[in-house]
């Protein structure tokens, strides 16, 4: 079986889509337009040639809709959960003499995908097992299953949806307060994929891993259900990890997947073990719950019991307040644990939690810490009326079924900080020594209320200097920060003021077309904007609507008084014109890669983040390397080229 063209047509779309998405983001785009239009042409033929096309291709566009319900529908055979065991003796006695497959068991909601003259048709959740919701157009925004595929026959396959833990983390750290509120992967992932609304689900990174074909045209004669699974993924599906095990090395492969569910991505709450045999797995039948064929394996938990001592209420930047369990610290799973989030208010009050009460704990998937049950259920835990950090009133508000304590106050510190994080950046400011954890300091110790006081801090120097973990040097080397950071390009001045969807290159496109002075920036009009190649309706909206608001007009007149404006020079020398550089490695002419990159734009060349037949020099100081971007460039003809070639070629 050849997965290569599909492996490669995989790889195409994460590069494309990471490419459109930091391009419609405001963020430094990491591919010329050509570049793209080859790969998304490369892509194409791909898919033309396979018979493939996967949902997330951007070859295709799902269309978003609302529907008022889910519509219900029956099964073709009902979906039958498995009998199950913590005991790897039992998997030993079941499996006896025949071959297994040995599979991760996901932790995600189960799916059923039926597929028609080679289109996806139809969605089904399990529901009952007899009867189950109809997802179809929700499951289109799955991010890694084909929307067509080259088997044209009727195909029906069973797996399970699920939302990575990176996934799930990195929706948790974004600013939308609809994820904050679930417990788990699991939870968001169920939530998800029965949405009215497929525009939400479409940004919840859902993914599906087929383990069975319930059925298929009688044109596939699978006699072993491996071969199954491998036609599967050459049909473009990502399957789910497994092992093939006989009574011999069974205990071995529990051992071997018990170490890698503990390092793996994806969400997993056992194992499951199944006849290889499609001929013998079919004579066994079903009881009146279970199939025969196959036996769960649970991991057994390891649960310790301990005293809740605290609830911590942690403020974020998006304004929700979260609680956090404090107790007694405890060993699980080879480490100390003492704290683990409740994530809402419903939660809470579902626990009953209360100082004192005893609590069990464990690791969910040997990872993520938890709360098993609460014995005691006191229910003595108060909800704050205001804010930890602000002392604002706080609200109680309802998000999508689950109740959230939220700080509506949008002059909290807790928001303030992350604007003052995002200010000093090294692609904006660029002011070094001002971690968050600093900032949080100094905003709580009344030294920082609005931007411009950044450059007021010489009042505090004994200030600083008394605060745990700061002293003088510190500070002295703070202020040689903070004048050097004075002298500032207007584009990257413009991007530190966090516009919404106002990254660098976007600013930069702005200031090349309009190089207004940042306290007559407020002049600019929609539609001057949106005529500039590369800014579209919203962003101009987002550009003016900041400058719109009077404090946002005072912040802009307070730094221009302060701070010296660079504006790009109309007249400079463009002897970089129609280049593509690559830039890697460490720089020694150059203070880093940005500045590197930033001198070559100002000659008019491009920079980008990976090399492709597009790039014309690989800048890499050590031209005898073997990483991979060395490996690349010499197998397309790259030149690579050191700093002081660069500056010898170009007359620079």
């Amino acid at each position: 079986m050849n997965n290569e063209p599909i492996r490669r047509m995989k790889e195409l779309i994460t590069k494309l889509n990471e490419a459109a998405k930091v391009y419609y983001q405001g963020q430094d785009e990491i591919m010329s337009n050509r570049e793209y239009d080859a790969l998304y042409d490369e892509l194409a033929a791909l898919e033309r040639e396979t018979g493939t096309v996967m949902t997330n291709s951007p070859t295709i566009h799902v269309g978003f809709e609302t529907i008022s319900e889910l519509p219900k529908e029956p099964h073709v055979s009902p979906m039958l959960s498995l009998d199950k065991t913590k005991e790897v003796s039992d998997l030993t006695d079941w499996l006896g003499g025949q071959h297994g497959l040995l599979s991760m068991k996901l932790d995600g909601l189960s799916i059923i995908l039926t597929y028609e003259q080679g289109t996806l048709v139809k969605a089904l959740t399990r529901g009952n097992g007899e009867i189950g919701e109809v997802i179809t157009n929700n499951a289109k925004t799955f991010i890694n299953i084909p929307h067509r595929i080259s088997y044209t026959s009727q195909l029906i396959i069973r797996g399970e949806a699920l939302i990575l833990y990176s996934d799930f983390e990195d929706l948790n750290r974004q600013a939308k307060d609809i994820y904050e509120k679930y417990k788990n992967p699991r939870n968001l992932c169920s939530g998800s994929v029965r949405q009215r609304n497929n525009e939400i689900t479409a940004g919840r990174r859902v993914r599906f891993y087929p383990y069975n074909i319930v059925s298929s045209g009688t044109d596939l004669g699978f006699t072993r259900k491996e071969e199954a699974l491998l036609w599967l993924q050459d049909m473009g599906f990502d399957i789910v990890p497994y092992k093939m095990a006989d009574a011999a090395n069974l205990a071995e492969q529990v051992t071997a997947f018990s170490k890698e569910v503990a390092q793996s991505d994806l969400p997993s709450d056992g194992l499951v073990l199944t006849y290889d045999d499609i001929a013998y797995s079919n004579t066994l039948g079903r009881t009146a719950k279970f199939p025969r064929d196959s036996l769960a394996f649970k991991w057994q938990d390891e649960l310790a019991d301990t005293t809740l001592r605290e609830i911590e209420w942690s403020a974020s930047r998006t304004g929700l307040i979260n609680p956090v369990a404090i107790f007694d610290s405890v060993e699980l799973e080879g480490t100390t644990v003492s704290r683990a989030s409740v994530h809402n208010i419903s939660i809470l009050r579902e626990l009953k939690l209360g100082i004192g009460d005893t609590i069990s704990v464990y690791k969910a998937n040997m990872i993520i810490p938890q709360i098993h049950e609460n014995k005691t259920q006191s229910g003595n835990c108060r909800i704050p009326d205001t804010c930890p950090v602000c002392g604002s009133r706080t609200t109680l508000q309802n998000e999508n079924g689950s109740v959230v304590l939220i700080c509506p106050n949008e002059d909290c510190y807790a928001k303030q900080i992350k604007r003052f994080s995002h200010f000093v950046s090294r692609n904006a400011m660029n002011i070094d020594g001002l971690s968050e954890a600093t900032l949080e300091k100094m905003v709580n110790a009344g030294m920082l209320h609005n931007l411009p006081d950044l450059f007021e801090l010489e009042q505090y120097r004994q200030r600083w200097i008394e605060m745990e973990g700061l002293g003088e040097k510190s500070f002295d080397n703070l202020m040689q920060a903070i004048e050097k950071a004075k002298t500032v390009p207007i584009a990257n001045l413009l991007y530190a003021l966090g516009i919404k969807g106002i990254g660098l290159s976007i600013a930069k496109l702005i200031v090349k077309e309009y190089p207004l002075p940042l306290d007559k920036m407020h002049t600019l009009t929609t539609d001057q904007l949106a005529q500039i190649d590369g800014i579209g309706d919203i962003l101009a909206e987002s550009f003016v609507s900041f400058f719109a608001k009077e404090d946002n007009r005072q912040l802009a007149q307070q730094l221009s008084a302060i701070l010296s404006v660079i504006y790009p020079q109309q007249t400079e020398s463009k002897v970089l014109d129609g280049l593509t550089f690559v830039i890697t490695g460490s720089l020694s002419r150059f203070e880093n890669r940005q500045e590197c990159k930033d001198f070559i734009e100002r000659q008019g060349g491009k920079v980008t983040g990976s090399v492709s037949a597009k790039t014309n020099y690989l800048i890499n100081n050590d031209v005898h390397s073997q990483s991979s971007k060395n490996k690349k460039a010499k197998s397309l003809g790259v030149a690579i080229i050191n700093e002081d070639e660069f500056f010898n070629i170009f007359s620079l």
